[in-house]
């Protein structure tokens, strides 16, 4: 259940109300947002006195759920956003791990050309093997710093564990947590308790609902500035790293209130199919794409096999031109 209550409670009642009720509370310049488990499905006695609106949830999936806001919530970003109601769909784009300064800049004056206004790429990289290239770290953060000033983009790149949370909160626009840390719920307290807006990957063995769980999360410490991204689920099929999962999308679409981004990139994990996959997506009215791009991807020190050089990612923007215009919706 989730309760609204007047902003000029005394912090004593509050407290002493949310310790009756086993409530989370959020503190809004409007007014507090009580938040009890989703079993309690009438309005407690000793909040009734002070409850302005109520909603009686279906399930944990509360903050993050259309029942309490029904619309997308909307998010700033530089001098665009996307949610609310506009039908923007924002491109993210950048190799999977900063590897020097020629590289970045290649990519940086590709983005510039092109208006894409989001960098991303890796410092902190959760390898499936120890033995493989795990990122430049706290010095790949000062090199997209650089990049931000210089070119001005706004930098997302990937939190790996808490400890370097701060750091990477510290540097970038937009904080992204992985696939793998989903669950990481020191992650999740962390990137809540900041204003930066974070772009939660969905695990890939992970239910929709598992999923906009971990989004409450967030949410619960006070951080709207959530995005849900579907970068592919494991399935039986081998030819592909991973399966996308449209109808997953579809239905954080009808019943979630975050934006949702997909990553073609990692559930295709072979360049040849990225374009297709962007392309549909756009058609599907998504609020933004995540596409990994390399100068020279062969040479590349990590997830080589799918990501676009930059002739590959511009023939694909521009074949999204089209796509989104005709389904009503801006590229930005």
């Amino acid at each position: 259940m989730i309760v609204h209550l007047p902003a000029n409670l005394s912090q004593d009642i509050v407290n002493e109300l949310a310790k009756l009720t086993k409530a989370i509370v959020i503190k809004k310049p409007e007014y507090y947002v009580f938040v009890t488990s989703s079993s309690v499905k009438e309005l407690p006695q000793v909040l009734a006195p002070f409850a302005i609106n109520e909603w009686i949830m279906k399930s944990d999936m509360q903050l993050s759920s259309r029942d309490y806001f029904n619309g997308v919530r909307k998010i700033n970003i530089g001098d665009t956003y996307i949610g609310g109601d506009c039908k923007n769909t924002l491109m993210i784009a950048g190799p999977c791990s900063i590897e020097d300064e020629e590289q970045i800049d290649t990519i940086c004056q590709m983005l510039v050309k092109l208006g894409v206004k989001v960098l991303r790429a890796g410092c902190f990289k959760p390898r499936t093997s120890p033995y493989t290239f795990r990122g430049l770290g706290i010095d790949g953060l000062k090199l997209l710093d650089k990049r931000r000033k210089k070119y001005g983009v706004k930098i997302a790149t990937e939190v790996r564990d808490a400890t370097h949370v701060d750091a990477v909160i510290q540097y970038a626009d937009i904080v992204q947590i992985g696939a793998k840390s989903m669950y990481d719920h020191s992650l999740l307290t962390a990137c809540g308790q900041s204003d930066k807006i974070v772009i939660l990957k969905r695990g890939f063995g992970t239910t929709l609902q598992e999923f906009v769980n971990c989004a409450d999360f967030i949410l619960s410490q006070g951080n709207d500035n959530v995005i849900l991204c579907e970068r592919g689920i494991r399935t039986f099929e081998t030819y592909t790293r991973f399966t996308l999962d449209l109808c997953g999308v579809a239905w954080l679409k009808k019943h979630c209130n975050l934006p949702v981004i997909l990553d073609p990139s990692h559930a295709m994990g072979y360049d040849y199919g990225v374009p297709d996959l962007a392309r549909a997506c756009v058609a599907m009215g998504v609020d933004g794409l995540l596409i990994e791009s390399h100068p020279n991807p062969k040479c590349a020190l990590s997830d080589a096999a799918q990501q676009l050089n930059c002739n590959q990612f511009t023939d694909m923007y521009n074949s999204l031109l089209p796509i989104a215009n005709a389904v009503g919706r801006n590229i930005v």
